[in-house]
């Protein structure tokens, strides 16, 4: 069990980090007024909104992909510290993505196995702000598949733990 938790680990940080150079290299290029250049308040709003969640899903990703390098950095493979890091790559991460607070996008499931992008923007975005996020859309998705456990089983397990 041990060996495929440290795997997971190691995919996970892999998957993050791919993730986090892409909206590091967006959020150090991209401000306001170049996606809102003629503002009108909707327009302002919408792209506000939509950098203040990027950035809050670029700080979770960073704090997780630094706890689960601690986890693999360990001198022996600490597998409790490990699921709580990959718990919340899932909590943290994979939620805040694709349910972001200021829903500036969201899945539309609908579209998930026609091969379309299952992403729906609010308002329609300017094509850096659809890039990035159909860019990393896969790497969450991913996640997502790879960390369902953590969802659900791995709460229960340990308030099960906790009871006995």
């Amino acid at each position: 069990m041990s060996a495929n938790i440290q795997n997971l680990c190691e995919t996970t940080r892999e998957k993050l980090k791919y993730a986090i150079e892409k909206m590091e290299a967006f959020l150090n290029h991209y401000a306001l007024p170049q996606l809102a250049p003629e503002p009108d308040e909707e327009t302002t709003h919408f792209y506000q909104g939509f950098l203040s969640d990027l950035r809050h899903l670029l700080v979770f990703s960073e704090m997780s992909y630094e706890k689960l390098g601690v986890a693999l950095r360990r001198a022996t493979f600490n597998e409790e510290f490990a699921q709580k890091a990959l718990y919340n790559v899932y909590h943290y991460g994979v939620n805040n993505f694709f349910y972001p607070k200021n829903e500036s996008y969201s899945e539309d499931g609908r579209y998930a196995y026609t091969g379309q992008d299952a992403i729906r923007f609010r308002k329609k975005p300017v094509r850096p702000v659809r890039d990035i996020i159909l860019d990393i859309t896969k790497v969450y998705e991913e996640l997502r598949d790879d960390l369902t456990y953590y969802e659900n089983d791995y709460l229960t397990e340990r308030r099960m733990q906790n009871q006995l």
